[in-house]
């Protein structure tokens, strides 16, 4: 198999590492984010209302909280030096009492504890006590940024991963093209083109390979309901539409590996684009491109918006422009930074981010490419390499 996971080696080095990314003075770090603690331990786990929780100590010991129907799945499948069972949830005595008596036991009682959340999330509907006030001596710090960091900066292993996602996520997304035509329904050629390019996957990775990702599961082409009109809805919702002439269409795909995932974005037409739809096209590409050309080591994020807005104002776009110009991925299917106007922070070598501006014209359609790119040395690699001119992405007229 090409795509390997992430070694042991790697991720203790992580736990070992991470305390240098947030403040000094932190004693312990209690993560309760399921992708922090996945990023950490190996971990890999649907979130309920039964408390998950990992402490990192000094020096990078990892325990695991979890509850008893989950001991055996974090013993095998998890990475940690110890790992702790409670009962089940609510229980006699509340899961969060249980891991406030075990940091307590470990001399935390009255220590500077770094958290992402100040105790569980509210998941399933789960309630709780906070950390803060199930060990009220403590002092409880707020770390997020410094977790959200570290997660920015991928390692050549984590870069492996994600090129292995654009691979499938590639693969899938010819697949949806091939099959999309008038007549058909999109939950048949979403269908299709899916299950196609996952076989296609899983016979290649082997019998070892794992998606480990709750977002995606194996190789993946969509619509997500950004079919005609209703493209114009960044964040629509699949409707199981039929495929009519001169549809303006918005595509989504990507693939799991272990862990990983990548962003593949294109907006295709059912025949000729009109004049109005090849003139958004057209502006929406030269969003991008521009894009591309600012994004480089030391960039503020807020300067690559900074950019494409003011072509956004140029041109007379405004009443077009819904979202910022993209934002980190890897685990997660959105992490910080965020290519917006209100995010300072530096683009750093390592860091992996969509780039996808926006046209949205009601009535008309939706113009959104989306691809996925690696901060290097001296600009940025584009690791999706997907056809982005309008003559690749005009399918036929009929059925």
């Amino acid at each position: 198999m090409n795509a390997q996971p992430i070694s042991r080696e790697e991720r203790s080095g992580r736990a070992r590492d991470v305390f240098g990314h947030l403040t000094p003075g932190i004693d312990a770090v209690v993560l309760f984010d399921d992708q922090f603690i996945q990023y950490h331990s190996g971990f890999a786990f649907f979130p309920t209302e039964r408390p998950i929780a990992l402490v990192i100590l000094p020096g990078g010991e990892r325990h695991l909280f979890v509850p008893r129907l989950e001991r055996e799945h974090a013993e095998q499948t998890g990475e940690a030096e110890r790992v702790l069972d409670y009962p089940e949830y609510p229980g006699r005595v509340h899961p969060l009492v249980q891991l406030a008596a075990h940091l307590t036991e470990l001399g935390l009682g009255r220590a500077r504890l770094g958290v992402d959340h100040d105790g569980y999330p509210a998941v399933m509907g789960y309630s709780g006590p906070s950390l803060s006030h199930a060990l009220p001596d403590a002092r409880v710090v707020p770390v997020t940024d410094g977790l959200n960091h570290q997660m920015s900066l991928k390692s050549e292993a984590e870069l492996r991963l994600i090129e292995e996602s654009v691979r499938w996520g590639d693969h899938a997304h010819r697949l949806l093209q091939e099959y999309t035509r008038v007549g058909e329904n999109e939950h048949a050629v979403e269908g299709r083109a899916t299950r196609e390019a996952t076989e296609a996957m899983t016979r290649t990775l082997g019998p070892d390979y794992r998606g480990q990702n709750r977002w995606l599961s194996g190789a993946v082409a969509l619509y997500r309901g950004q079919i005609g009109k209703n493209s114009a809805l960044p964040h629509a919702m699949t409707t199981g539409a039929t495929f009519q002439p001169g549809d303006t269409l918005v595509t989504g795909a990507g693939a799991a590996v272990w862990g990983y995932l990548s962003e593949l974005e294109r907006t295709m037409f059912l025949g000729e684009p009109s004049p109005g739809q090849r003139r958004s096209f057209e502006h929406m590409l030269r969003m991008q491109e521009i894009a591309f050309e600012v994004m480089g080591p030391g960039v503020p994020c807020s300067r690559v918006d900074e950019a494409v807005q003011a072509y956004v104002e140029r041109e007379g776009l405004r009443a077009g422009w819904r979202h910022h110009v993209g934002h980190g991925l890897g685990q997660r299917i959105h992490e910080s930074p965020f290519l917006d106007v209100g995010d300072d922070r530096p683009l750093e070598v390592g860091m992996v981010l969509s780039v996808e501006p926006g046209l949205y014209v009601p009535g008309l359609g939706g113009f959104r490419h989306s691809d996925t790119v690696v901060i290097t040395g001296t600009g940025i690699t584009r690791l999706t390499t997907y056809p982005r001119e309008l003559p690749d992405l005009v399918l036929p007229p009929e059925a």
